[in-house]
């Protein structure tokens, strides 16, 4: 039986068809301004979302680093959810790169709301950090893949025009909540100074993520993302893979919305899970009782070729994605009742 993983949407794998497309990029010294392919993805991006310019980078959680370092100094601070990936999974980075304090809200599965922000942005006074940015995530990864649509963002853009703070977007699965909402990228674009789109989860490249914001804050963005190492020579041949993927994976993302629900359905009628996380993209979160471990049903699941991640106390994630096929559904489903 062929191997299952749904340990993330990052273990995907070029298919032939993108391989083929990435074999074909006309390229050259990206570093110098002179890779055709990296500066189409770069203007497709920006383009889709509204933006003026885009910035192709080797991961997420570099482009994520490079805005937070964009719109804060030293002493200042950024507001974001207490599950946010940019302050528990990219190794401390806002510390490191930014000397930035980080002010952690209560979010529900991950979001938080204007009125959470309104009540924490610092009064001027020298014994607090200055309040910067905001951050939002889209989706939201420890939230199980809940997502904010325009109408629930707009209020936390009209706050931080008000206040003179930026807004970022984590968008490290910005399309399946785009998708999930039936909205644009243009629509959510217009509220965020700067987005981090990220290719290499549900749109299936081997590497990257496009940075997008205006012409200013790219050419910036372009001097930090060098200091990073994160200058790359012929890099069109990875940016072909986005390119390909902005024209053949962005519709699809519903199969794997649909095969994460019918995972979920299933694991209701489990007697090993003790809560589920409301399922509304990719991503599914469940709570196992004492019957298992989180070891022990991970070995379990491993013994029949299905690969899945720990996720906290007693939490187990799947992640759906475009490897993930029904035939693999279907055999996952009888491995989970097997455990009964």
């Amino acid at each position: 039986m062929n191997l299952i993983d749904l340990r993330s949407d990052t273990v995907t794998k070029p298919t032939p068809a993108m391989l083929e497309f990435m074999f074909q990029a006309e390229v050259g010294d990206d570093v110098y301004g002179e890779d055709p392919t990296v500066i189409t993805l770069e203007k497709a991006t920006a383009q889709l979302f509204g933006k003026e310019g885009g910035l192709f980078c080797p991961s997420g959680t570099m482009a994520n680093q490079i805005a937070i370092k964009l719109h804060t100094e030293p002493l200042s601070e950024v507001i974001c959810d207490q599950t946010a990936h940019i302050y528990n999974y990219e190794g401390g980075g806002i510390a490191f790169n930014s000397a930035a304090s980080v002010c952690l809200l209560p979010g529900v599965r991950g979001k938080i709301t204007a009125q959470q922000i309104a009540e924490n942005i610092r009064p001027d006074n020298i014994h607090y950090p200055i309040t910067r940015l905001v951050s939002l995530e889209n989706t939201s990864n420890k939230g199980g893949g809940s997502y904010y649509t325009a109408a629930e963002i707009a209020p936390i853009a009209e706050l931080c025009c008000t206040h003179n703070l930026a807004l970022h977007l984590d968008g490290a699965r910005v399309f399946n909540a785009l998708i999930a909402a039936n909205e644009t990228p243009a629509q959510h674009g217009q509220y965020f100074d700067t987005i981090s789109i990220c290719f290499s989860k549900g749109l299936g490249t081997p590497v990257g993520s496009v940075l997008v914001g205006s012409e200013a804050h790219i050419k910036k963005a372009r001097r930090i993302r060098k200091a990073l190492g994160g200058g790359m020579r012929q890099a069109g041949y990875l940016a072909a893979a986005g390119i390909f993927a902005l024209e053949n994976n962005l519709d699809r993302l519903a199969d794997d919305h649909k095969r994460a629900k019918q995972l979920e359905e299933a694991l209701k009628t489990c007697n090993f899970v003790a809560d589920i996380l409301p399922v509304e993209t990719n991503i599914v979160i469940f709570k196992l009782n004492e019957k298992y471990t989180p070891d022990a049903f991970l070995a379990k699941l491993g013994a029949e070729n299905v690969l899945a991640s720990g996720f906290g106390p007693m939490q187990i994630r799947f992640v759906t994605h475009l490897n993930f096929t029904d035939k693999m559904l279907e055999q996952t489903i009888r491995v989970l009742k097997s455990l009964n």
